[in-house]
């Protein structure tokens, strides 16, 4: 096992998607959203999770279209990815 954060699905997504990671180990886990001049919008998820692969729904019916930026921070390990909310 890695860590891993998967581009989500569908992308582009109206008005929820999904998000999977992999963790290698036990960590603090942060799953930040952002919008394209780096204001945080959204965390779905704060929590301690167990080594293992997971899924998380977002729901961004509350946010305007636009590109948006995911980022997953678990223990060291930080990686950011891109979505497009169309409506």
């Amino acid at each position: 096992s890695t860590f891993a954060l998967e581009q989500n699905y569908p992308n582009p997504f109206n008005p929820s998607t999904t998000i999977r990671f992999s963790l290698a180990t036990e960590s603090p886990v942060q799953l930040s959203v952002f919008n394209l001049i780096g204001q945080e919008v959204a965390r779905p998820l704060d929590e301690q999770k167990a080594a293992g692969v997971y899924a998380v729904q977002f729901d961004a019916s509350a946010l305007p279209t636009g590109m948006y930026v995911y980022r997953l921070r678990a223990g060291n390990y930080t990686m950011a990815r891109t979505m497009t909310l169309v409506r």
